[in-house]
């Protein structure tokens, strides 16, 4: 169960706009520096090479970043203890539940429950449906209560929804945010950061969507793709994440950012090599 206040969760904004990032097109001499000889490439396309071939989507850098989330969402590292934790938390969302925060408000958790439902017609919340549809947007109850919480913890038994909870959460937040960080030639830690904001924010046209703060970011540094320097890019980003989260009272903590990502900057860590070392809501962290 989480035991942290409203500003501890994952809600996004709603109702959930579909995603569809537009993807920077990375320059023709970052790609072609791949291809130059060992040894023959300019200092600076090397590096460009490198960063571009690190990425979250590493299992064991995936595991991380799992772990990494789970601190903030769940006051835990034991992220695979979340699939059948479900709740309101008052934050004006309606239900928050499972791995990633999946929210009856903000459309997710209704296109993961379709899911579960296209793979296993017969699971229990498969009744849910009609009433999901119609809560969606908002954060009312109606035609949930009183069983769907207990139905939910059961439907978490099962392997097929833990799997789903897997496929939404890669395919909604963990898979766009890696590759637009690597569109951007940013490594393990900048497209953390991103995926941690598509997380909290969803995508869109809002200012404090995902997109809205990549745009802040870009509007201040140019990242790697772009000829720029990751660090100063990351802090840009790191900024405007913070800005974001202030524009609203249940984001208003920012030491998901201030006490754990901006720590793995200014220590230089931009691949997250372990140890790992953060604090988040005052606790602290560690993974070896």
């Amino acid at each position: 169960m989480r035991t942290r206040s409203i500003a501890s969760a994952l809600p996004k904004t709603a109702p959930r706009v579909a995603l569809g990032l537009a993807l920077l097109a990375v320059p023709a001499t970052a790609v072609s520096a791949t291809a130059v000889p060992a040894g023959r490439a300019p200092a600076h396309a090397a590096v460009h090479a490198v960063r571009a071939g690190v990425g979250l989507d590493d299992p064991a850098k995936k595991e991380i970043a799992t772990q990494l989330v789970s601190s903030a969402e769940n006051s835990s590292l034991d992220w695979k203890a979340q699939y059948g934790y479900l709740e309101d938390i008052g934050d004006g969302r309606g239900y928050t539940g499972g791995i990633i925060g999946f929210t009856s408000g903000t459309h997710d958790m209704l296109q993961l429950v379709e899911l579960y439902t296209q793979r296993k017609p017969d699971n229990v919340l498969a009744k849910y449906l009609p009433a999901l549809r119609k809560v969606d947007g908002s954060d009312s109850h109606d035609g949930l209560d009183p069983d769907y919480p207990k139905d939910w913890k059961t439907a978490a038994q099962d392997p097929d929804f833990r799997q789903a909870q897997n496929d939404e959460r890669d395919r909604l937040y963990f898979d766009p945010a890696v590759e637009q960080g690597k569109a951007d030639g940013i490594g393990v830690l900048g497209q953390f950061a991103y995926y941690d904001a598509i997380v909290m924010h969803g995508d869109g046209s809002d200012p404090t969507s995902f997109s809205g703060i990549r745009k802040r970011a870009l509007d201040r540094a140019k990242p790697p793709a772009q000829g720029g320097d990751e660090t100063a890019y990351l802090n840009a980003f790191l900024d405007a994440r913070v800005w974001a989260m202030k524009q609203e009272q249940a984001h208003s903590d920012t030491s998901r950012v201030d006490t754990e990502q901006r720590v793995f900057l200014n220590d230089g860590n931009l691949d997250l090599h372990t140890p790992l070392d953060w604090k988040v809501y005052g606790d602290s962290y560690h993974i070896g």
